[in-house]
């Protein structure tokens, strides 16, 4: 596995990140280690979980399997923000609430340190300013390493780094966003503005919930194979294709069509057009068992053809308006190109 810079920070890690958030839920303990064994053997140096996922249990088991580790040759990236308790004050971006939420998960994970502390989403009730001195002091502190932000709009994130700024504190190194073939409203202002900013670019759900692996079929409702689709499914709600259905199918279509072409599995070919697009840093992969992080592995180490990238770019396009369609595009750089 290669390794990419973490943004501006210096830091390399590796081109994909390992999600945790099955562990403790669909993956036992046992299965976990042999996931992260296998991954670590690879040259995976990058681990990413939160506080809330199976209520702590992620943290609880990535932190088990450090201890038999060398703590510094790893990356682990965990966050704050959602309820923790039932309590008024268990929730949400305050200082009070950080300070805490990061006590904790520093006992779960078994370690001295967070080497990235993300924010898992906006907080409408906290102004900005606390948040980022409260994260500024635990970089000072030395409890954590380096921030970053998650699910964060591009007002949301730019204005963060602005208040950074002006208060002469740490800034977001990084953004944790949906971003997949099925997902691309991403690039219209926060790819542009990672990229300007120099901020690692980490997307979560790059197989849309395993909609993009191909193992969907249209007009076949999914079966019970403990995903989340499935999951939300089972409690009534829709499956993912059930809105914009003929633009779904497209993109599902053209992954599989490129992935026959290529001899790869559909998963592979949706996980190498992420790495292949600009500003992205490390992609994260999930897996509930080794077979699935062998598939996912496999999408690195190789590069989609140009007219590849086409069809997919092609099949996944949105219909977008002013200000980000094509002659507005073509205004912002009239007189001005190379």
């Amino acid at each position: 596995m290669k390794y990419r810079l973490f943004g501006k920070t210096g830091v390399k890690v590796s081109e994909l990140c390992l999600g945790t958030m099955t562990f403790g839920r669909y993956t036992s303990k046992d299965d976990s280690f042999a996931v992260m064994d296998r991954f670590s053997e690879q040259g995976g140096n990058f681990l990413d979980t939160a506080n809330i996922y199976n209520s702590g249990a992620s943290e609880e088991i990535l932190g088990q399997w450090l201890k038999g580790q060398q703590r510094d040759e790893y990356f682990i990236a965990t966050k704050v923000r959602f309820p923790t308790g039932n309590g008024p004050n268990s929730s949400g971006l305050t200082r009070k609430h950080i300070l805490q939420s990061v006590k904790e998960s520093l006992k779960r994970l078994g370690t001295d340190y967070i080497d990235l502390l993300q924010v898992h989403a906006w907080d409408p009730l906290t102004p900005v300013s606390q948040t980022m001195r409260a994260l500024n002091s635990l970089v000072e502190s030395g409890l954590v390493r380096y921030i970053g932000a998650s699910n964060f709009r591009a007002w949301q994130l730019a204005l963060s780094l602005n208040d950074s700024r002006m208060g002469g504190l740490e800034e977001f190194s990084s953004l944790q966003p949906q971003y997949n073939l099925l997902t691309r409203a991403t690039e219209y202002e926060l790819i542009p503005l990672c990229s300007a900013e120099d901020i690692a670019v980490l997307p979560w759900s790059p197989l849309k919930g395993g909609l993009l692996s191909g193992k969907y079929l249209k007009g076949k409702k999914p079966e019970n194979d403990e995903t989340r689709i499935w999951e939300n499914v089972r409690k009534g709600g829709a499956a993912p294709w059930e809105q914009n259905e003929d633009y779904v199918w497209s993109v599902v279509n053209a992954v599989r069509k490129v992935a026959e072409e290529t001899g790869k599995t559909p998963s592979q070919v949706a996980l190498n057009w992420l790495l292949s697009k600009k500003g992205v840093t490390s992609p994260i992969i999930g897996a509930r068992n080794l077979s699935q992080l062998e598939e996912n592995l496999g999408s690195a180490g190789w590069k989609l053809s140009r007219e590849h990238m086409g069809i997919l770019d092609e099949a996944s396009n949105l219909f977008v308006s002013y200000p980000y369609d094509e002659e507005s595009e073509e205004q912002q750089n009239y007189g001005r190109k190379n």
